[in-house]
């Protein structure tokens, strides 16, 4: 079945590119962190996309003459001597079967096939990822490749594929919701087990290894972010990563975390006492986080704009913020809600589609609002994953506990 995804998805994406062109994708790499240390490897996301090969210095290539269209896999190859030292390659075979693609090359002849096809074929266009981060973000593989390409053929028009593999990772398939929602069972699972572990005195990362150590003994491998551990006025911050400061008795901690599975993320948020009873304040602030939050998933159906959705949940916390006597007027809730309501969920975290856009059925979106009083020492964020359905939505995280008698009841 899973080749059967992979090809469907191939074929549209080839049939939105134009003839006499190629596409190129690369694997990626690890990059170095220190002397001959390197960062775990992970996939560069639309090579995983269009051939669920998590393997580095690979390259998936597309070509497409006369309305014919070939695929082509280009893998790394070493010597057994190499091997010894890090580990077995992709053989041939179980690339192909893996990918279901039938031309299977050494990465080493990737230049010169590409230099045969442009010289002889005609080939008119290249389209390469060549998405940025930002203007200040290094150059990816495939703007060095860009770079190197232009260099030695300058005829040759190159292409942006990003924004049309994107169009395609933006709706989910069912094996694509199912995975995530597996990632969201396993942050279910390691949120409850830091919540019973939770007790005054304890540092935020001991909190947070309860949650590591329960998610890993589920199969999960990796996070899908590092972990937000920030009790008391640590969660007024809203990318605090540090997690080393002690928990108070009567403070709240906010957890923003999540895993992946078969690479496809959760991102969850939930924030509870640590000594499992809220204060008067803390609940009148979480209760007026929760109803922004549950009024504004109710509004979740197709054809609504991302937009729209902010808007709604800005109007809901300025609503809530003006009873618990922190403004006078909506535009002030500024100074407590800084952020916007969600992003789209995938295999990134941020997934592809930036933050705008009108809600399709398939999209999966984070709802997360969240109130950061940093005079009070109270920051609260609560964020489920939702599935845009034909009819509304789907909360896929429904089963992670939020309301504030859930949250007592379960820690005492």
């Amino acid at each position: 079945m899973m080749i059967e995804i992979l090809k469907s998805r191939r074929r549209k994406l080839g049939a939105n590119i134009k003839d006499d062109s190629i596409i190129v994708l690369f694997s990626g790499e690890a990059p170095v962190s220190s002397g001959d240390q390197r960062y775990t490897y992970t996939p560069q996301r639309n090579f995983y996309y269009l051939t669920n090969i998590d393997r580095p210095k690979m390259a998936y290539v597309l070509k497409k003459m006369n309305g014919v269209i070939e695929h082509h896999l280009f893998i790394e190859t070493v010597s057994e001597v190499e091997e010894k030292w890090t580990g077995k390659r992709l053989s041939k075979e179980e690339a192909h079967e893996i990918s279901g693609i039938k031309s299977i090359l050494p990465i080493c002849e990737l230049e010169n096939v590409l230099g045969r096809w442009l010289l002889n074929d005609r080939i008119e266009s290249i389209y390469l990822d060549l998405e940025r981060g930002s203007y200040h973000h290094p150059d990816t593989v495939q703007i060095e490749f860009a770079k190197q390409l232009k260099e030695k053929y300058p005829f040759v028009r190159l292409e942006n594929v990003y924004h049309d593999i994107t169009k395609l990772r933006l709706i989910k398939s069912e094996d694509e919701i199912e995975n995530m929602r597996t990632a969201i069972e396993k942050t279910r699972i390691g949120i409850e087990s830091l919540m019973k572990a939770s007790k005054p005195g304890m540092l935020e990362y001991q909190l947070e290894a309860h949650y590591d150590f329960a998610i890993k003994t589920e199969g999960v491998k990796k996070t899908s972010f590092h972990t937000i551990a920030a009790s008391g006025v640590n969660a007024t911050v809203l990318h605090y990563d540090k997690n080393d400061s002690v928990c108070q008795d009567g403070d709240l901690i906010l957890f923003d975390l999540g895993c992946e599975w078969n690479y496809y993320c959760s991102d969850i948020s939930r924030t509870f006492p640590i000594n499992g009873k809220f204060t008067d304040r803390q609940r009148a602030v979480y209760q007026a986080v929760l109803d922004a939050q549950l009024a504004t998933i109710e509004i979740i159906k197709p054809g609504l704009p991302m937009a729209e959705v902010n808007e709604f949940a800005r109007r809901k916390l300025a609503e809530g913020c003006k009873k618990l006597g922190l403004i006078e007027k909506d535009e002030e809730v500024s100074r407590y809600y800084y952020h916007g309501i969600g992003h789209y969920l995938g295999l990134d975290t941020h997934d592809v589609g930036g933050r705008g856009g009108v809600l399709q059925p398939g999209m999966v979106i984070t709802i997360e609002p969240g109130l950061y009083i940093e005079e009070e020492g109270i920051g609260i964020r609560i964020e489920d994953d939702i599935l845009v359905t034909e009819d509304g939505y789907e909360n896929l995280s429904k089963d992670i506990i939020k309301s504030i008698e859930d949250i007592e009841a379960f820690m005492n």
